[in-house]
């Protein structure tokens, strides 16, 4: 049995981007961050263009993956924190995050998803994965189908799809969401996005984050059109409106 398990562990590959040893934005405490490679979302803010090409990243095994994560452990779990797996889209790859998953476990180590919801809630093994998952961070980009598309390049539709899956099976769940003045700030359909999140009983947390053009130099290495280059980065009004009115009200969730 023990072989078996090195086999699958050796032949599992997963394709990636690069790691964080120590992050502290990506879940509770300190984690080690893995940035899975490849995502079907082509955001207009994303900081990380780089992750977009499936073919592009580094291949390894679930085993070499764990032999870098061993060592931070003890700091890991001191601070309540553990490991999590963003990218790109990481569940673009979720044979290779069951197989890591499973390893974890047996190290009594947290495990965090943070996705853009893209999969839906029909896919293949996603039973299996979420049983190895104690939580889900999902970027909800916007509440509007037709803006979400022109932001994205993609529908919202799977992404609300996985958000009511993962109310009904109670997994612990945080919701990120981007202030783009302009672009996801406007009233209504953040009231809208309000209703929405405030019929999920599983919502633990809501992040609500700045837009920034850090990652706009990566943008002009790869040739690629940087559509947001005018666009205001938010200021703390700005950003406290938002936040006023995404928060989780526990009486509208009764």
């Amino acid at each position: 049995m023990q072989y078996e398990r090195q086999v699958v562990a050796m032949s599992v590959m997963g394709r990636i981007h690069s790691f964080v040893s120590c992050g502290t934005v990506d879940g509770p405490g300190i984690r080690f961050v893995v940035f899975m490679q490849g995502c079907p979302f082509k955001c207009m803010f994303c900081h990380n263009p780089d992750t977009w090409d499936y073919n592009s990243g580094t291949l390894y095994s679930v085993d070499e993956v764990i032999g870098k994560i061993k060592k931070y452990v003890p700091y890991l779990k001191a601070s309540g924190g553990g490991v999590t797996v963003t990218g790109g889209e990481p569940l673009m790859q979720m044979d290779f995050l069951i197989e890591l998953f499973k390893e974890l476990k047996k190290m009594d180590v947290h495990t965090a998803i943070d996705t853009n919801g893209y999969i839906g809630s029909k896919a293949k093994n996603l039973a299996e994965l979420m049983e190895l998952t104690d939580l889900v961070m999902m970027s909800i980009k916007h509440i509007n189908p037709d803006a979400h598309m022109k932001l994205t390049g993609c529908s919202n539709s799977n992404t609300l799809e996985f958000a009511n899956y993962l109310n009904e099976i109670g997994k612990p769940l945080w919701i990120r969401y981007v202030v783009i003045p302009g672009f996801t700030d406007d009233f209504l359909s953040l009231f809208k996005l309000r209703g929405f999140i405030n019929g999920l009983k599983n919502v633990e947390n809501v992040e609500i984050l700045p837009f920034h053009k850090h990652g706009e130099k990566k943008w002009e290495e790869l040739k690629l059109p940087y559509n947001l280059d005018k666009a205001a980065v938010p200021n703390e009004f700005e950003v406290a409106k938002v936040k006023n009115l995404l928060c989780i009200d526990p009486e509208e969730k009764k």
